[in-house]
């Protein structure tokens, strides 16, 4: 049976979703972008600044549903400029470790509220 997964500490949906779904062990954080989740305004700053917010909104769903950033095991990150991949990565870097998650990153022509970028994970817990 699925769970859907819902805290202030991250951003509201802005359509018809779910931040997250649990369904048994394994939790579905939906696409996060880098807004604040008290405004849904969309952070200012540098890609490393936008990807920190992004992951720090995945961190608060995922801690929802008893989960961590070592329980990911795929990440989607969807860049409107892949020039700023380099960058990205160097924030990412920061919020995950050996064994690290498998990725995509996509170049996309355009994203929600144009932001610059969104990140969206899969998760298995034990339990």
């Amino acid at each position: 049976m699925n769970q859907a997964i819902s805290t202030p500490g991250a951003p509201g949906a802005i359509g018809p979703y779910s931040q997250g779904v649990r369904a048994g062990n394994t939790i579905y954080v939906s696409g996060q972008l880098p807004a604040d989740p008290a405004t849904g305004a969309l952070v200012e700053g540098d890609i490393q600044t936008k990807t920190r917010r992004a992951l720090e909104n995945v961190r608060e769903i995922l801690q929802k549903a008893g989960a961590g950033m070592g329980d990911v095991v795929k990440v989607t990150v969807y860049l409107k400029d892949m020039a700023s991949f380099a960058a990205m990565n160097e924030a990412y870097a920061e919020y995950f470790s050996e064994p690290y998650p498998a990725r995509a990153a996509f170049a996309v022509a355009e994203l929600p509220k144009d932001a610059d970028l969104e990140i969206e994970c899969v998760a298995v817990t034990a339990g």
